[in-house]
């Protein structure tokens, strides 16, 4: 039998042409047979902090007045072994040479999708990948994902990879979770300050991490998984 896991996406200004020079992509994860549990956990920690179990965790809601449960959702990540969380961080879009490379935005788009869970996903394993739905060519994009995964693992009896759907964030607790922990490398990348609750989330997310964050962690990292995509040089001849 297989150990069966969830990984749920996020994505923080992936769209070409934003106010961003910053690419975030991330993924958190846990076996299947935990999922009830972390949810569970999650939504009692909503309501130790006064908000409904339906109360949606977004990077964007963070503000002084809910630092401490911001704070306290990330101690609880990092005290929960069955919790993991990688992130893909390309620093300047506006670098980007597609042209050179024979693609277009979208392709590069499910490039870095691949890299940010081909270190997670092994062939003794099986996943199911869910994806924040978020605009009207989201279907078309999970499929494209979903044959680029199987095709490069050879995965062809969908044995690996059970299946890649899309879901709503504000029903999924994980998905929540990657939502808050993509905000945070992405404000930090971007070189943001004003917010200063946003400052403290980052520092606890520091200090628990031991890392920077502004650097790639080890290939293996298992926890805090870290990876600053940089271009291949284009070479002629």
């Amino acid at each position: 039998m297989r150990t069966e896991y969830n990984i749920y996406c996020d994505e923080s200004c992936h769209l070409q042409n934003d106010d961003s020079n910053v690419m975030v992509l991330g993924a958190a994860w846990c076996s299947k047979t935990v999922k009830e549990e972390v949810f569970g956990r999650i939504r009692e920690i909503k309501q130790k902090h006064g908000f409904k179990p339906d109360f949606e965790i977004k990077w964007n809601k963070v503000s002084k007045a809910k630092t401490d449960f911001y704070i306290e959702l990330i101690n609880y990540f990092f005290d929960d072994d069955h919790l993991h969380f990688r992130a893909l961080v390309v620093p300047d879009k506006k670098a980007l040479n597609h042209e050179a490379f024979n693609q277009d935005h979208d392709t590069f788009y499910y490039k870095m999708y691949f890299d940010l869970l081909k270190v997670i996903l092994s062939p003794d394993c099986a996943y199911n990948i869910y994806i924040d739905i978020k605009d009207t060519r989201s279907q078309e994009k999970v499929m494209k994902l979903q044959n680029v995964l199987r095709n490069n693992h050879y995965d062809y009896h969908n044995q690996i990879i059970r299946k890649i759907q899309q879901v709503h964030s504000h029903e999924v607790e994980l998905l929540q979770i990657t939502d808050m922990l993509s905000g945070a490398i992405s404000y930090l990348h971007r070189g943001l300050s004003g917010n200063e609750a946003k400052l403290k989330i980052i520092e606890k997310i520091r200090a628990r991490s031991g890392y920077s964050l502004l650097k790639s962690t080890l290939f293996k990292e298992d926890k805090m998984n870290i990876f600053i995509w940089k271009s291949r040089t284009v070479t002629n001849g």
